[in-house]
């Protein structure tokens, strides 16, 4: 750890290589809290490089559980720490993806800078976290969606969460989390909360070798929020967009508030599947899903990939895969 710790005061970065090594001896708790401390402190003031990122995530997908899934998934996820507490925008987004036929495998966790994360919000329906892969796989074949409780896969950021925590700042580990998917989806929708992440993670994006989409707002939302234009950057294209663009309205930031307690956020959460919420509410999951849809299908417009959300919206597909996803998972 001195070795890195100086390359770090030396201004050096460290190889792919090192930040899996690091990682592997981080889970062999090989280094007490003030030198993950330091190395954490370190990469952060300097900014982390895609090769420390796929290091990490190298040791974290090592270490952890993998599932193995036999079709080609897709996942849509924030890196969060947007401090904009949204209600759970992409968790939704999810079950639209499912009951319009795309198989979804969803990571995800508690919430961070938010009220309610995808776990709380899946938790607070009775839905039972599970590492079983014939649950998950019975879970994908019957209601098009799974969903992974991050802290059951990614084994190795139990020994960084002391850590994390006693720092009280964001970390390269807050940057992970989207990126260490136990099934390796062969799609993704990620969303960032600023440009410069945005940068990053699609690079990052470029040398895993997947099809993705990352997006970001301009006014800070790590997902497509309606109150501004976004940036989505994609395997073979990279494009601003504003909310017209996709044939909706722009909206205000206290349209798509998650509230003050889990518990609104959830009632937020079902009143979309339901059809029951503010035109608002509706339009911003429709946006995330058309975004997601236009990863997997790019010779759609985006305007085209907006109808398929909605119709799985409206039938009510969506909220079926919901409630068959919740009788499977409790």
């Amino acid at each position: 750890m001195k070795n890195y710790l100086l390359k770090l005061i030396e201004g050096e970065t460290l190889t792919r290589e090192d930040t899996h090594e690091i990682m592997l001896r981080i889970t062999q708790e090989a280094y007490n809290e003030s030198q993950i401390a330091a190395l954490l402190m370190g990469i952060q003031t300097r900014g982390a490089t895609v090769d420390e990122i796929l290091g990490f995530r190298d040791g974290l997908l090592e270490t952890g559980k993998h599932i193995s899934i036999d079709e080609d998934t897709l996942d849509i996820v924030g890196t969060g720490g947007d401090k904009k507490n949204t209600f759970n925008i992409s968790t939704c987004a999810a079950f639209v993806l499912a009951g319009a036929g795309f198989k979804v495998t969803k990571h995800g966790n508690g919430g961070s800078s938010s009220v309610s994360g995808a776990s709380n919000v899946l938790a607070g329906h009775g839905v039972k976290f599970t590492d079983d892969p014939d649950i998950l796989r019975r879970s994908l074949d019957e209601a098009g969606i799974c969903y992974f409780h991050a802290p059951l896969f990614a084994y190795g950021m139990k020994f960084v969460g002391p850590t994390r925590r006693a720092l009280g700042v964001p970390t390269v580990f807050n940057l992970l989390g989207p990126l260490v998917n136990p099934c390796q989806p062969k799609y993704s929708l990620h969303g960032t909360a600023n440009q410069m992440q945005l940068r990053l993670y699609t690079n990052i994006h470029q040398k895993i070798g997947d099809r993705f989409g990352v997006i970001t707002s301009y006014d800070g939302y790590d997902e497509i929020s309606l109150t501004s234009g976004f940036k989505m950057t994609c395997n073979n294209f990279e494009n601003v967009f504003s909310p017209l663009d996709l044939g909706l309205s722009y909206i205000q930031p206290q349209d798509i508030y998650g509230g003050e307690t889990p518990e609104e956020a959830m009632c937020i959460f079902d009143n979309v599947l339901q059809g029951t919420a503010s035109e608002a509410q509706k339009n911003v999951v429709l946006a995330n899903a058309a975004c997601a849809i236009s990863v997997v299908k790019p010779n759609y417009r985006i305007s085209e990939t907006v109808e398929f959300a909605r119709e799985s919206l409206e039938s009510g597909r969506a909220l079926k895969a919901f409630q068959k996803f919740v009788e499977i998972n409790s």
